[in-house]
C-alpha cells in the first residue's frame, strides 16, 4: 500500500473516531435522541466506505498476488478469507 493511501486510511480513521467521541458527547450532553442517531448514520456510512477502501486494497494486493503465485493453497486461503469475511456481514 502505498504512503499517501495507508495516511489517508489512517485520517479517515481518525476522524471516525473523533465521531464516535463526539456522539459520547451528545449523549453525555443528553442532547435531542434524533441528532444523536443522525451521527451514529453517519458514522454508520464512513465505516461502510472505510471498509470498501481496504477491501479495493486487499484485493489489489493480497489476492492479486496469491492469484499471479500460481500457488494453489495461497489462492484458496484467500478466497476462503474472502467467503468468511462475507458470511460474517450476514450474521
Amino acid at each position: 500500500m502505498a504512503g499517501d493511501r495507508k495516511q489517508a486510511k489512517i485520517n479517515r480513521f481518525n476522524r471516525i473516531a473523533g465521531q464516535v467521541r463526539g456522539i459520547g458527547q451528545m449523549v453525555a450532553e443528553e442532547r435531542y435522541c434524533i441528532d444523536i442517531l443522525r451521527q451514529i448514520q453517519a458514522v454508520k456510512a464512513a465505516l461502510a466506505r472505510a471498509e470498501s477502501e481496504v477491501l479495493k486494497d486487499h484485493a489489489a494486493s493480497c489476492v492479486t498476488s496469491a492469484i499471479a503465485s500460481h500457488d494453489v493453497e495461497a489462492q484458496q486461503a484467500k478466497f476462503n478469507e474472502l467467503v468468511e469475511l462475507f458470511e460474517m456481514t450476514k450474521r
